[in-house]
C-alpha cells in the first residue's frame, strides 16, 4: 500500500507560538492519517518535490509501499498494509493520542 509522509508547517509554528509538542509528521495512506514525532522507513522510499502540492499543500513528501513506523509521544505504531498495530514504548504505559 502507498504512504505519503511529509511534514506539516502548520503545526510546527502553532508548536512554537503556544509552547506545545503536538506531532508534526503526517503519515497517509488510502484509508487513514497518522500523526508522529518520528517516522521510521522500514525498505525503499522517495522523496519528491512537486510545484503541483498535495491537497493538504505539501510540496516536498516521501512515498513508500514499505512498512512504516511512526513514533508518539513514547509509543510506536507499526502500518503494515491493512494492519496497524500499536505497541507501547515502555512496558506498562498506557496509549496517549
Amino acid at each position: 500500500m502507498k504512504t505519503i509522509i511529509h511534514v506539516n508547517q502548520h503545526v510546527i509554528k502553532a508548536n512554537a507560538k503556544n509552547g506545545t509538542n503536538d506531532p508534526v509528521l503526517t503519515v497517509k495512506n488510502y484509508k487513514e492519517n497518522r500523526y508522529a514525532h518520528e517516522v521510521t522507513i522500514n525498505g525503499p522510499s522517495k522523496v519528491v518535490y512537486s510545484e503541483k502540492p498535495l491537497p493538504c499543500g505539501a510540496r516536498v513528501w516521501i512515498e513508500t509501499q514499505a512498512e512504516v513506523l511512526c513514533t508518539q509521544n513514547g509509543y510506536d505504531r507499526t502500518q503494515t498494509g491493512s494492519k496497524t498495530t500499536a505497541v507501547a514504548a515502555l512496558s506498562g504505559s498506557k496509549e496517549n493520542t
